[in-house]
């Protein structure tokens, strides 16, 4: 349907052909040529966009695996940047143990403007990123993550309405948020909880731990939106939580909560077998190539002499 330029305009079915056409009837009728003119009666001629994309609610989707759809799949799992970076790097770990493939990545405007190098060394605009993990045992589960989310709050909600939209549309019925929360370091405790009263009752019904109490002080960001507007589209959507004393990547949380969903939901996935190791070589690799020697520089004697 095409774009109205006032509130009086409507799209008839005689008005389906093109202007061009109609303008000729009209004028080979006596009739007048209405001055109301639809943005798809006009001859506008764009620009021919890349293979296998195409734009939805301020979307711009980009396909990279064909054919174009998600596919049959028991969840998916979606985690940004926070509180202990605990889905996001949850996320990671699955992709690197697991068979993982990327399906779409998903453009949008509200995003900050951030092009960043891919695992191809090519540079890419700020995107989310949509995954598939297949375990053994034939149990298929997407993931969708990202480096940002956008800072300005109606960006937030505009960006979460379009997400959850389409991944509806694609057939996406269960969705789970993966994030920490901050507590003390002797609480170790994983938790869901979900926006709608069937998808509690049927969780509970599973033996998931499922909280009414928590969190206290409620949950901010597109991650808090995505979690809480599934039932507006029909999607069951839900926050897994994570304690976390908020350090920068806290690994042990992260695997705790994948343990947590693999025994509630028997996803039979590879999990990251130590977290030990993990963080050994997320400090590996942060550390510094060249190791210097402080002992040796304050100890060695020096080229000159006092006089």
């Amino acid at each position: 349907m095409g774009r109205r330029l006032t509130n009086t305009a409507f799209i008839t079915r005689d008005e389906r052909r093109p202007y061009s056409v109609r303008r000729r009837v009209m004028l080979a009728q006596n009739q007048s040529v209405p001055k109301t003119v639809l943005w798809a009666h006009l001859n506008i001629k764009h620009y021919s966009a890349a293979r296998f994309v195409r734009m939805f609610m301020g979307l711009h989707i980009e396909w990279r695996k064909q054919p174009n759809t998600l596919g049959d799949h028991r969840m998916m799992l979606f985690a940004l940047p926070g509180v202990g970076n605990v889905g996001k790097a949850a996320l990671e770990g699955l992709t690197q143990v697991n068979e993982c493939t990327e399906l779409v990545r998903l453009h949008h405007t509200a995003l900050p403007p951030l092009a960043m190098l891919d695992e191809d060394g090519l540079l890419t605009p700020p995107h989310l990123s949509l995954c598939s993990i297949e375990s053994s045992t034939g149990v298929r589960i997407l993931t969708l993550t990202g480096t940002s989310q956008p800072l300005e709050p109606e960006h937030q909600g505009s960006l979460a309405q379009a997400l959850m939209a389409w991944l509806s549309e694609q057939g996406v019925s269960e969705l789970y948020v993966l994030a920490g929360l901050m507590d003390a370091p002797t609480r170790k405790e994983c938790f869901i909880v979900p926006s709608s009263i069937e998808h509690r009752m049927d969780l509970e019904a599973k033996g998931v731990d499922v909280r009414r109490d928590e969190p206290k002080s409620g949950a901010i960001g597109l991650t808090a939106l995505m979690a809480s507007i599934g039932p507006l589209h029909s999607v069951q959507s839900a926050c897994a939580i994570a304690t976390t004393v908020g350090s920068s990547g806290d690994v042990f949380a992260s695997q705790r909560l994948l343990e947590a969903l693999d025994g509630w939901f028997d996803l039979g996935i590879a999990l990251p077998a130590d977290a030990q190791a993990m963080l050994s070589e997320k400090l590996a690799a942060l550390a510094p190539d060249t190791k210097e020697d402080y002992v040796a520089d304050l100890t060695e004697s020096p080229d000159a002499f006092y006089m």
